[in-house]
């Protein structure tokens, strides 16, 4: 029997942004499942339902949109929040650390969105809120296969978007910055790591862990997702953060040259 509420499916629910956004569409009036790798470990949220589910694994996936459709009967919106962090060199990433990174950021939002796609389909109405970064509209040295996994969410979705329009499915991006949350902590770190890098890998893990330290509050990248979930007319992309907005204002006036050079002076690069 399909739920009398609007149901919201929001990935990676357990910290985070993704248990802001929870928290908050259950505000919004949603009834909100998250999901985690293991459920029963997350913290309760009031109004949130936790199921299991590793996006990785695409049996995982298919068991879990089972679920919800069994228990609610419709998925309305879809917040693609799961994902991890990965600093290092690009060199230092052997190449089968950085797919797995891939398999996470990326392959995941697809396995998710393909699988909640005929539901929406056949509602003639649904949102897919797909988590970019700041890092999806610019470089960041030592978080290349970041950034690379980040703009590929970027390409993909805006392609998808207007695949979708004519069935009544949106598709929309948000962007955070750096935020308060563990995910510094969590990153993975290079599995190659090469002595010639070490120094200024050293000064960009300072750089970030205190870059995350003084972040935005998850509540502030949830705000922009409930507009990217709700807006009757939503816009391709939402700022998740003023420091986004700032940036991506630069990125579009600012001389390549001058980008360049100021990117370089913050990473503390060599001009």
């Amino acid at each position: 029997m399909a739920s009398s509420q609007n149901v919201a499916l929001v990935t990676g629910a357990s910290k985070g942004i993704g248990a802001a956004a929870a928290s908050a569409l259950v505000k919004a009036g949603y009834a909100v499942v998250g999901t985690s790798r293991s459920a029963s470990k997350a913290k309760p949220i009031d109004g949130v339902t936790f199921i299991d589910l590793d996006v990785a694994s695409e049996s995982s996936v298919q068991n879990a949109i089972a679920h919800v459709m069994s228990v609610y009967g419709r998925i309305d919106v879809l917040v693609n929040n799961a994902g991890i962090g990965s600093s290092g060199a690009a060199e230092e990433s052997s190449t089968e650390q950085a797919q797995q990174i891939f398999d996470i950021n990326v392959f995941g939002v697809i396995r998710l969105t393909n699988a909640v796609l005929p539901i929406m389909r056949a509602q003639r109405s649904g949102r897919i809120v797909n988590l970019s970064s700041v890092l999806g509209i610019i470089p960041q040295p030592y978080m290349a296969v970041y950034a690379a996994t980040k703009h590929a969410i970027e390409g993909y979705s805006e392609s998808l978007d207007h695949e979708l329009r004519e069935f009544g499915v949106r598709v929309a991006l948000v962007q955070p910055a750096y935020t308060n949350t563990a995910f510094e902590a969590n990153s993975v770190r290079a599995d190659q790591p090469l002595p010639v890098y070490a120094e200024r890998r050293r000064v960009f893990e300072e750089f970030m862990a205190d870059a995350v330290k003084q972040g935005d509050d998850p509540a502030v990248v949830a705000k922009a997702i409930v507009a990217a979930a709700t807006d009757k007319n939503p816009k391709v992309r939402y700022a998740g953060s003023s420091r986004t907005a700032s940036v991506s204002t630069m990125r579009r006036l600012v001389p390549v040259r001058m980008f360049d050079q100021q990117l370089r002076k913050l990473n503390k690069l060599p001009a």
